[in-house]
């Protein structure tokens, strides 16, 4: 298992039930937990955690002070929701969680509210016979109930598997077969789902507003419990027995585009003091207001709508709307008074064909993540608001790795740097350190927000953490300055005339043509070249392919991209996606490289126009 196992921490999980590292574990939660004599009780561990914060507050916007000097703090017995939000939320009236629906209702939850009704959530759950260890399948939208889900699970110790609304029953079959689930927190309206499955024996429905009659009541599933029973629970929660910062609490199935998706175990420490570096990147600050556009079931969520916000004391603002709209974003961006706004790419895009200079707002601080904006993005909203987004970079296995943080020079294209406490290496194919290479950190400094390792899988943990560093599986270069840029995944580089081409350069291209949604390379088989970048791309809506928009698509890139770098093909269609919604350019490079040469419908090549200079 490498030197992942160096740093494992197991001294007390093997005496109590559910805090084993299990056969797909590889390491403690991180450094952070690492203890020379006694481990730190509650108590230390919580102002552990307060002292470190404490030092990126301090040096907010002096990246170089605050990398050099931060260090993960000690960890011992944790619970981020008892011993971190609870005492910063009793007697707190200021919002902690604000819904905002598309037809303007809104639901407004203090931080004592939230801590008072956690509890409830936490007894309740206990009541129906969960404990500590026991695995609970969330399947939840924008809702106030996940918040109090999430840190009533978290205070009772059981381990959360978010789920995506998205997932369809054989995709719930899988999580519950894997996830060995006992339990199952749904939407009433996706019931039906679990149908027919095995596993998850109890199963609780949360019913939204249409779900109920006019007295309050409604239907509730058949075989499941009404999650409204959480009213008639204690509103005090005394736990039983003690949290450990190695304890599990989080398994994300992440999708992968080469093969199933992949089983994540996070800690009590990993994900929730882990986003330190992540509450650093956005620059929140006590009093925050702040919006971030993700969906429920994905880590991105949990990054900046749970963990990273309450970390900082911040009000999570959540704009619950169904159909995006760009004015009735930028409306509740300025009626709510938003100071930090975190969304990808693809709003952006779309945000600035609105008038964002009509908007007066109380921004300050803008980040994407995802993929890089284009300059031209990033320069409108610049004139429009004097504010400058920031990229940021990070895995459903860790926290935010790298980013541009506050006040710092950003270089259009780059993610950034290293955040604090991440210590990073591009390593060459032999291994060997260099200025470009797959983005790695180094196990000798393990990183808090570094996932214990892929539950189920310990041949797969073995070799993402071999050789004394984890693997993203990601190629980046970085420059003189520190500054590191993506260049795309390991397994989707490929070689053109003997060239590398990074599949996501040319396609940051493609998609700044007005008529491209989205694009993907791959490498198309060429008697001559050996391969030749091939893009399959999806159409903006009113927009129709054919050979014009196909000429003007390539001769676009031809004036933005090296010759060595030229699409040579181009075909109009639908992109294979992950449930998550990451392209399967495995089915794309495995289709070009079976079919016999024919051509595809809606395919044009470079040599249809003569026009086009050939390179």
């Amino acid at each position: 298992m490498g030197s992942a196992e160096n740093v494992h921490n197991n001294e007390h999980s093997p005496s109590r039930p559910g805090t084993g590292t299990g056969d797909g574990a590889a390491g403690g939660a991180g450094a952070g937990t690492r203890t020379a004599g006694p481990r730190p009780g509650r108590a230390e561990s919580a102002a552990n955690f307060h002292a470190a914060r404490e030092v990126l507050w301090q040096n907010a916007t002096d990246y170089d002070t605050a990398y050099r000097t931060f260090e993960w703090p000690e960890l011992g017995e944790f619970n981020w929701a008892l011993d971190h939000f609870d005492p910063m939320a009793r007697g707190n009236d200021r919002p902690a969680l604000w819904v905002v629906e598309p037809d303007g209702r809104e639901r407004v939850h203090t931080f004592d509210q939230l801590a008072r009704r956690s509890d409830q959530v936490a007894n309740h759950l206990r009541e129906l016979g969960l404990g500590r260890g026991d695995r609970v399948l969330v399947m939840l939208g924008n809702v106030s109930e996940l918040w109090e889900v999430m840190l009533g699970a978290i205070k009772l110790g059981v381990v959360l598997i978010p789920a995506t609304l998205l997932l369809s029953a054989e995709d719930l079959a899988d999580r519950l077969d894997r996830g060995e689930v006992r339990a199952v927190i749904a939407a009433a309206e996706v019931a039906d789902r679990f149908a027919g499955l095995d596993g998850a024996p109890l199963r609780i429905a949360v019913r939204s507003t249409g779900d109920a009659d006019a007295d309050g009541s409604g239907a509730v599933p058949e075989g499941w419990h009404d999650y409204a029973q959480v009213d008639s629970a204690a509103e005090t929660f005394t736990p039983e027995g003690l949290t450990l910062a190695e304890d599990p609490l989080l398994l994300y199935f992440t999708s992968g585009t080469t093969s199933k998706p992949k089983l994540v175990e996070h800690t009590h420490a990993s994900y929730p003091v882990g986003h330190l570096s992540t509450m650093y990147w956005i620059g929140l600050r006590p009093g925050d207001v702040h919006l971030n556009i993700s969906s429920p079931g994905w880590a991105k969520h949990a990054w900046s709508n749970l963990f990273a916000p309450w970390n900082a004391g911040a009000t999570v603002l959540v704009f619950n709307y169904g159909r995006f709209d760009a004015q009735q974003l930028l409306d509740v961006i300025a009626r709510c008074r938003v100071t930090t706004l975190c969304a990808p790419p693809t709003v952006w895009r779309m945000l600035i064909q609105a008038d964002l200079g009509a908007h007066r707002t109380e921004l300050r601080e803008l980040v994407g993540a995802g993929e890089p904006l284009n300059p031209e993005v990033i320069e409108q909203v610049r004139a429009a608001w004097g504010l400058t987004i920031r990229d940021g970079f990070g895995q459903t296995e860790t926290t935010c790795q790298i980013g541009n943080s506050p006040g710092q020079p950003v270089k259009p294209g780059s993610m950034g740097r290293p955040l604090p406490g991440y210590h990073v290496a591009l390593l060459d194919p032999d291994g060997k350190p260099g200025s470009e290479g797959e983005l790695s950190l180094d196990l000798a400094r393990r990183p808090l927000g570094l996932m214990r390792g892929y539950r189920g899988d310990a041949e797969r943990t073995a070799d993402a953490m071999r050789d004394g560093y984890y693997r993203t599986g990601d190629v980046a270069a970085q420059d003189d300055d520190g500054y590191i840029t993506y260049v795309g995944r390991a397994d989707d580089v490929f070689k053109a005339s003997d060239y590398r081409i990074s599949p996501f350069e040319l396609e940051s291209v493609l998609i700044e043509h007005p008529a491209v949604a989205e694009a993907a390379v791959v490498p198309s088989p060429d008697p001559l070249r050996l391969a030749v970048p091939k893009a399959y791309v999806v159409l903006v809506e009113g927009r129709t392919p054919g050979p014009e928009l196909a000429r003007d698509i390539l001769a676009f890139t031809r004036e933005k991209l090296s010759a060595y770098k030229r699409i040579r093909r181009l075909e109009f269609g639908e992109l294979p996606k992950t449930i998550s919604g990451k392209i399967r350019r495995v089915e794309l490079r495995t289709h070009e490289a079976e079919r016999a040469g024919d051509r595809n419908p809606n395919e044009y090549l470079d040599s249809d126009f003569p026009e086009l200079r050939q390179g």
